[in-house]
């Protein structure tokens, strides 16, 4: 199996109404409070409910996923729909806006993006920054309306050539820089975030698993910590996952971090995964095929 990063070109499209399939388990920092609520018991009518949910959830995200070709289109095409795009950041738009470009990208179109995770991202005034990995809906860019939306304070002036033109709201942004240059020096992207894809190998706990590619650390198996993968996906089935890279430090997890391990887990990850890079995940999504 193979752990390499996205190609240029390769991108996830479901309807915005549906939002983001994967269904994740946020990491919590340990000794918050937590309140202890009685859950009802299930019945079999709420079982075979909870059975049909799933099941069409599965077949709306086998619809809807688009092939990595498809991107190339005309990127009024995907308005109202969520995608996940890589390009280089080109050059930033006010505080809050840049612009993303790939040949290979919207028919080699640059396309704005309007930065809503709530967390800055800075690109050098001189140059383009690394790849990057964007995960938004798109959606055609108002000004005033994206101002009051998404609390955002988004100078007129400088977008106003990009005003009722398609932009992205991204809901992440992550680096996602060559699988070689990581390899060689993983320690430079310790506490990164930055976008990683694979194969799904072993579940190790309900949030905890590994993914796979040649590509990156000569094949060995990453350690994915803090989401779970949707029922959707299959062992083995590629995805792309975004988070923080950090080396596992027992004391350090143990102490940022409630995720619940049992002994033999924690026996396990720490024998197999002490000092090597972990991603600490806060987005997992299928991969387009």
């Amino acid at each position: 199996m193979k752990l390499s990063f996205y190609h240029l070109t390769d991108l996830i499209v479901r309807r915005s109404a549906i939002g983001l399939v994967s269904t994740m388990l946020f990491l919590t920092a340990c000794g918050t409070p937590q309140n202890t609520v009685e859950e009802p018991t299930a019945t079999e009518e709420d079982t075979s409910i909870a059975e049909t949910q799933v099941e069409e959830s599965i077949e709306q995200q086998e619809q809807l996923n688009v092939q990595a070709g498809e991107i190339t289109g005309n990127v009024e095409e995907y308005v109202g729909q969520t995608v996940s795009v890589r390009g280089e950041a080109e050059r930033a738009v006010g505080e809050s806006s840049f612009l993303l470009q790939d040949d290979q990208l919207f028919g080699g179109d640059e396309i704005i993006v309007v930065n809503a995770t709530g967390a800055a991202f800075v690109i050098p005034d001189d140059e383009p920054t690394e790849q990057v990995q964007v995960t938004g809906e798109v959606r055609q860019l108002v000004v005033a309306d994206f101002e009051q939306e998404y609390g955002l304070d988004l100078e007129p002036e400088l977008h106003a050539e990009y005003e009722n033109r398609p932009a992205i709201v991204a809901r992440s942004i992550a680096f996602a820089p060559d699988p070689a240059e990581v390899s060689e020096e993983p320690e430079q992207y310790y506490g990164r975030t930055i976008a990683v894809s694979g194969e799904i190998g072993e579940q190790i706990a309900p949030n905890t698993f590994t993914i796979q590619d040649e590509g990156l650390f000569g094949g060995e198996e990453v350690l994915v910590i803090g989401a779970t993968p949707d029922p959707a996906l299959d062992e083995n089935e590629e995805v792309v996952v975004t988070g923080v890279l950090r080396p596992y430090v027992t004391a350090e997890f143990e102490r940022d971090y409630n995720l619940g391990w049992d002994l033999d887990v924690q026996q396990q990850i720490e024998a197999e995964y002490t000092e090597r890079p972990v991603l600490v995940a806060d987005g997992v999504y299928p991969s387009a095929q």
